[in-house]
C-alpha cells in the first residue's frame, strides 16, 4: 500500500491551526473539554487530526484519527495504540511523554522520522499533542495532530523520535522536560453533531480512499 503526497515539503500548518485553535477554547488559566471540540473549527487541519484516550498508565488510544495517519499505517488506526505509530525503541520515552502530558499537564511536541528500506523513502513528521478534559471532567483525553513530510510509501511505517518538548501548562508556559536520549532537532459542552465517536458523524473507511476518515459534518 502506497500513499504519495504532491510535494516533499513539509507543512507545519496543521499543527499550527490545531494549536491556535485548542488555545482559543482555553479558559483563563484552565483547559479546554472535549466537548467544546468542533470540527468546524480545524476543518483545513482534519486529515492531520487525532483523539486519543489514556487507558493507564503511559498508555493511550487512538477515538478518532483522520486519513494521513491512516495512510501512514495503511489501516484505520481508530481503537489501536498510541504507540502502534512508533518504532519499539522509541516507545519507553513515548510512554514517559504522555504520562507527563496527562499529569503535570503537558504540552507534548514531537520531532519524528520514519523508518526506512525497499519503499520506504525518507519521511518525517512533527506531532502535537494537547491535554483536554473528557466528559467527566477527568484529564484524560488528548487532542492531537501529525504533520507529515514525504512519501509515505510502503505502509504500516513506524517512526523513531528525534526530539521531544514537553510544555508546562501554567502561565507563562515554559519547558519541563526533555526526555533523556532524545536529541532536539533544529525545528522547533462537546458538539455531539461535532468532535464525537459517532458513525454518523465520522464513518470508517472500508478501504483507503481520498476521503478524509474525520469529515466535516454542516
Amino acid at each position: 500500500m502506497t500513499q504519495t503526497f504532491a510535494n516533499a515539503t513539509c507543512s507545519t500548518s496543521p499543527v499550527a491551526q490545531l494549536r491556535a485553535y485548542w488555545e482559543g477554547l482555553r479558559p483563563e488559566g484552565g483547559l479546554p473539554q472535549r466537548a467544546q471540540i468542533d470540527p468546524r473549527g480545524i476543518e483545513s487541519a482534519l486529515s492531520a487530526t487525532f483523539l486519543i484516550e489514556r487507558v493507564a498508565p503511559g498508555i493511550a488510544r487512538f477515538r478518532i484519527a483522520g486519513m494521513d495517519l491512516a495512510d501512514f499505517m495503511g489501516m484505520e488506526v481508530r481503537g489501536l495504540p498510541f504507540s502502534s505509530l512508533f518504532s519499539p525503541a522509541a516507545r519507553p520515552g513515548l510512554s514517559t511523554s504522555l504520562e507527563t502530558l496527562f499529569q503535570s499537564p503537558a504540552i507534548l511536541t514531537m520531532d519524528m522520522v520514519a523508518e526506512r528500506g525497499i519503499g520506504r523513502p525518507m519521511l518525517t513528521a512533527r506531532l502535537l499533542v494537547m491535554p483536554l478534559f473528557d466528559d467527566l471532567g477527568r484529564l484524560t483525553m488528548g487532542l492531537g495532530c501529525m504533520a507529515l513530510s514525504g512519501n509515505v510509501g510502503r505502509s504500516p511505517r513506524r517512526f523513531d523520535v528525534t526530539g521531544t518538548t514537553l510544555t508546562r501548562l501554567d502561565r507563562p508556559t515554559t519547558p519541563i522536560a526533555r526526555i533523556p536520549g532524545f536529541t532536539p532537532t533544529v525545528h522547533q459542552a462537546e458538539t455531539r453533531q461535532g468532535f464525537a465517536q459517532a458513525a454518523a458523524q465520522f464513518d470508517a473507511p472500508k478501504a483507503k480512499t481520498a476521503a478524509p476518515y474525520l469529515r466535516l459534518v454542516e
